[in-house]
């Protein structure tokens, strides 16, 4: 490109990124099944494919320029700014860093690292002596690391959407449940009743409000009360 504000082919500044934050991950997740390896294989790729485009070669800039200068002509699209898409099509031009969707990709990439990280402990310190995880994080939810992952490709998609990503992202998404589907059928084949009561207890992907345990103690009170005074109806 001989555009004088063109911001990109950073190759280097690809990978290291790219590097940086697959390391990062690496060290809140700690890889150590096939599947664990399987699953932050998938989240590398979906990294590599966004730093590639945000310092490398902005392809979806690229294959959308001429209807994203036809409906915003006063956007300098080759400028590095300018691959915030949402930032800039919504109109918050001054300093995208600073702009509702990049904030908003802050909260969910935080989330996701602290229940990736919040996650691993719990899980790994069960699986040393072979019992199931459900201390933590794992009291609200079954799969938090899978949740994590997913919250942190949301944010990075808030932060700087491509088309690659955007496809990647619900496929992604889908091996992730697939992936927790398989987990629990083999967790249910060596833990048996004790892991289908957890499945009862604690939801899959979206933590409860409250707990169950708190709902059953009340709806559990107005039935022990009616024992109480049956019990002395029956003395009398």
């Amino acid at each position: 490109m001989t555009h004088a504000d063109y911001g990109y082919g950073l190759w280097g500044l690809a990978l290291v990124n790219a590097a940086v934050f697959i390391l990062f991950a690496f060290s809140f997740f700690k890889p150590a099944t096939r599947r664990d390896w399987r699953s932050f294989g998938a989240f590398s790729a979906f990294i590599v494919a966004l730093f590639a485009e945000m310092y490398g070669f902005p392809l979806t800039i690229f294959l959308l320029s001429g209807w994203l200068q036809s409906h915003f002509p006063g956007v300098a699209w080759w400028s590095h700014d300018a691959g915030h898409l949402l930032e800039m099509m919504f109109g918050w031009r001054v300093n995208p860093h600073f702009g509702p969707f990049h904030l908003a990709s802050f909260v969910l990439i935080g989330a996701g690292f602290w229940l990736i990280s919040a996650g691993w402990a719990p899980l790994h310190a069960a699986q040393r002596v072979h019992k199931l995880a459900t201390t933590g994080i794992y009291a609200r939810v079954r799969h938090p690391q899978y949740i994590g992952f997913i919250l942190v490709m949301l944010g990075l998609l808030l932060q700087w959407p491509t088309l690659l990503t955007l496809a990647m992202f619900p496929v992604l998404v889908v091996m992730y449940i697939r992936l927790a589907r398989h987990e629990e059928k083999a967790a249910l084949a060596k833990f048996g009743c004790e892991y289908r009561d957890y499945m009862a207890r604690v939801p899959a992907f979206v933590p409860r409000l409250t707990s169950r345990t708190a709902r059953t103690s009340v709806h559990a009170r107005p039935w022990r009360g009616k024992a109480r005074l049956d019990r002395g109806r029956n003395r009398l």
